[in-house]
């Protein structure tokens, strides 16, 4: 069975959960090391980053970037999960101040930037080593933590009320659902949040992205290979290659002296991540920088200019 190694695009339908994605994805491929970079909710669809074999060990790397999803919230009634699986019917819909949309945008605007968010009570955030929504759904009132996130972008895309559309670009660790009920809130006539769907993560896109039907079509044709991207490829970070005689050292966990490198494909600073490559260019580590680049000349005496993060073996 051909192994893969890398990052698959897959655009999850409505409905599954992400571990449901990876269990299909295990049988598909046939091989067992598959792990995602960011949790999509059941309701939601759109971009899963999947991690295929020694991928799975830069997961971490690739969860920290921004993301950005195409919401759509219903205004006039408010969910105590934040969205419509929680949503009690019998629940009076409360009305809706004339809005349009210049003045929508604004309220969305003021959003925008450094802001903080209540964790919503339904959430697989932990509180004393249990899940909160477990925690809810037995009645318990416990407070929920808060969070800071950054709101990088948020635009309307379309209003026909109750329903209001929007896109927003943002940090990792935002609540959708909870930028939702803060924007029924702040209309002073409650929100939900109805739809979702996950459009960007860092530099990956849900346009290149392969639904399972797709993926099994490439398996059987023998070119799902052409659609995982190489871990070259999508870790952003400058480059140390060393020589042949030291490439086996990398898996040990030995840090190389100035000696064994032969390249170094940018500047960097001190703290910035690092790809540490072998001979031949394949990535086998991620590392911290402890100088900066610029120290590195041929007189260098330093022993360590790095540590290790993550060893990909």
């Amino acid at each position: 069975m051909l192994r893969y190694e890398g990052i698959l695009l897959c655009r999850k339908p409505y409905g599954m959960t992400s571990h449901d994605i990876i269990h299909e994805l295990r049988l598909t491929i046939g091989q067992k090391k598959i792990g995602h970079t960011g949790t999509l909710d059941p309701r939601a669809t759109g971009l899963l980053v999947v991690c295929l074999g020694r991928a799975t060990k830069i997961a971490q790397f690739l969860s920290e970037t921004d993301k950005t999803y195409e919401a759509e919230i219903y205004l006039g009634q408010r969910s105590p999960t934040m969205d419509s699986e929680g949503l009690d019917p019998n629940e009076p819909i409360r009305p809706i101040p004339e809005l349009d949309d210049a003045g929508m945008q604004k309220i969305l605007d003021s959003f925008k930037g450094h802001i903080t968010q209540r964790v919503p009570s339904y959430s697989a955030v932990k509180i004393g080593g249990q899940r909160m929504y477990k925690l809810a759904r037995k009645g318990m009132d416990v407070e929920a933590p808060e969070r800071e996130v950054d709101i990088a972008n948020i635009t309307l895309k379309d209003m026909d009320l109750p329903t209001v559309r929007f896109t927003v670009s943002c940090s990792k660790g935002t609540y959708v659902r909870a930028l939702a009920d803060d924007i029924g809130q702040r209309i002073g006539c409650g929100a939900y949040l109805k739809g979702l769907i996950r459009t960007r993560v860092g530099r990956f896109e849900l346009t290149d992205a392969l639904s399972l039907t797709e993926i099994r079509h490439y398996r059987d044709a023998g070119s799902l290979k052409r659609h995982v991207l190489p871990i070259e490829t999508v870790l952003p970070f400058p480059s140390v290659q060393v020589n042949k005689s030291f490439t086996p050292a990398i898996i040990t966990g030995r840090t190389p002296e100035l000696k064994d490198v032969v390249d170094i494909s940018d500047r960097f600073s001190m703290g910035d991540l690092l790809s540490i490559c072998d001979h031949t260019g394949r990535v086998m580590a991620v590392g911290r920088a402890e100088v900066d680049s610029v120290q590195l000349h041929p007189e260098y005496t330093g022993k360590q200019f790095f540590s290790y993060i993550r060893v990909l073996n």
